[in-house]
């Protein structure tokens, strides 16, 4: 079957089938391993995904066609100075285990080894089959998450942190000291993604940055209110405390509504106050790299949209 298919770039022309390829393929695929829906709103709720990658990097989909020119398949990919990210990968349920994934993940190596950068994913640890597709490629998992979600009340949280005092809104003049902190923990650059999230021209970004007491910037956190994906996340800090007030910052962002976060497994300190304060888990994801990665050095979260790790 896998002959019949061809690999194309995507075009404006997809963006609802996309959607709707997303929201099917996904929603299947849990419910066939007893889990609920993902996408409860409808292929509506899942155009953000379309939306936001062709506004950040315009023209880096592909699309998997059939003789029919049918969709049955896709994937984002995101160009960034240091790495190219893997986004959201999707096979549509008639196509499952028919190699389309592989050669969607194939193209997007070449496009990668072209620009001479490693390719970096976040990925299911439930999935074995994308687990498998990943490390057959040649990537590495490298760091385990927790991811958790909390219902935030209306009324906001009712907690505080010893650093909240040093929480404030981002700004654009706050990018280049978020990438030179980022460089520094854990080596990668995501300049663009973040004058995006500041800049939130689609209406439901929010950001903050921490800092010390002298104002040099020490941690930073986005959350994204999208129907489609409502995270907390991207987010890196020196330090779990500095992780924590960060991450209470923008969850008061998201008042009245569950949102979901990756907290990395080893930071145990900041796990167990995300346990105190409510926080469940519901999955486990791990960040895979295909080519040379720096280890961490602090507190390093990433997100579904736009795909980081």
């Amino acid at each position: 079957m896998s002959d019949s298919i061809q690999i194309r770039p995507m075009t404006a022309a997809d963006r609802s089938d996309v959607a709707e390829l997303i929201c099917l393929s996904t929603n299947v695929w849990y419910q066939s391993h007893g889990r609920p829906l993902i996408f409860s709103g409808g292929p509506a709720s899942t155009t953000v995904f379309f939306d936001v990658y062709n506004a950040l990097t315009p023209g880096c989909g592909l699309a998997a066609v059939n003789a029919e020119g049918r969709l049955v398949g896709s994937c984002f990919y995101h160009p960034r100075p240091t790495h190219v990210s893997l986004g959201i990968m999707n096979v549509h349920p008639n196509y499952f285990g028919a190699g389309v994934a592989r050669r969607l993940l194939a193209r997007i190596i070449e496009i990668a080894e072209q620009q001479g950068k490693p390719v970096r994913l976040v990925s299911s640890a439930m999935n074995l089959d994308s687990f498998s597709l990943y490390t057959r490629a040649g990537f590495v998992p490298r760091t385990p998450y927790q991811d958790m979600f909390l219902n935030v009340p209306p009324e906001g949280l009712r907690l505080s942190t010893e650093l909240d005092r040093f929480v404030r809104p981002a700004v654009l003049d706050d990018v280049e000291a978020m990438v030179a902190l980022e460089r520094e923990v854990a080596g990668l650059d995501r300049g663009l993604d973040y004058r995006h999230f500041i800049a939130n021209r689609e209406g439901f970004w929010h950001m903050s940055v921490l800092e010390d007491g002298s104002g040099k910037l020490e941690g930073f956190m986005a959350s994204s209110g999208s129907a489609g994906c409502n995270m907390v996340g991207p987010g890196t800090a020196r330090t779990p405390a500095q992780a924590a007030a960060l991450l209470l910052g923008e969850l008061n962002v998201q008042r009245g509504r569950c949102p979901v976060f990756l907290a990395p497994v080893q930071c145990s300190e900041l796990v167990r106050t995300l346990y105190a304060w409510g926080a469940k888990n519901c999955e486990t994801h791990f960040s895979q790299v295909r080519g040379p990665c720096q280890p961490i050095q602090g507190v390093h979260m990433p997100t579904f949209l736009p795909e980081s790790c």
